[in-house]
Parts: C-alpha cells; sequence; structure tokens
C-alpha cells in the first residue's frame, strides 16, 4: 500500500511541474520584449562613464535616446570625444537603418 502512495505523490509532483513548465513556456512566448540591438552599440561607442552630465541615466540611456530619436545631438554626452566616439557611433548608425530604412538623424 505503501509504494502505491508514494507512485501516486510522484505522479501528482510530475504533474504540477510539466503544468507549471508549460506555463513558463507560454510567458516567455507571450511576454517576449524585442530590444533593438543597436542600443546596446552605441552604447558600447559611448565613454561609459555613466556620469548622467547628458540629462540620461548613464550612457545606455542617452544609447535608447539616441536610437529611437529622442535625441539627435551626441555633444550631449560631455567627457565624449569626436573621434573616439561619435564618428564611430554616426557610422554605425548610416550602417544600420531603422527597420523601416530610414537613417537616425544624428548630429555633433
Amino acid at each position: 500500500m505503501d509504494n502505491w502512495n508514494i507512485l501516486w505523490a510522484v505522479l501528482i509532483l510530475m504533474g504540477i511541474g510539466i503544468l507549471l513548465g508549460l506555463g513558463l513556456v507560454v510567458a516567455a512566448k507571450v511576454l517576449y520584449v524585442k530590444e533593438d540591438q543597436r542600443i546596446e552599440e552605441v552604447a558600447k561607442r559611448l565613454p561609459n562613464y555613466n556620469c548622467g552630465s547628458c540629462g540620461y541615466a548613464g550612457c545606455k540611456g542617452l544609447a535608447e535616446a539616441i536610437v529611437t530619436g529622442k535625441e539627435n545631438n551626441l555633444r550631449k554626452c560631455k567627457p565624449g570625444k569626436e573621434e573616439a566616439n561619435f564618428k564611430p557611433i554616426i557610422e554605425y548608425l548610416n550602417e544600420h537603418p531603422n527597420d523601416d530604412g530610414s537613417k537616425v538623424n544624428v548630429h555633433l
């Protein structure tokens, strides 16, 4: 009789595990958020001081504003250098336009 109780307990726990696993799979598909890879690439080209002098929460915040078009003046980044940071960002964004083919409008 004890063997049947153990078997039922194992089967119930397996069923619960399978249901929760399927729930995680569905949640991963439904709640997936696509992030623009250009944000990470632009953030890599910034000086990464995360000083906030640009008015955004660190370099990733400024990179997101640049890629989404909310910010178009690269000189907002005070510690950034034209040759080391700004020109590589402009070149990268010219090579990688928006999904609709339009270019991100940024200037020095």
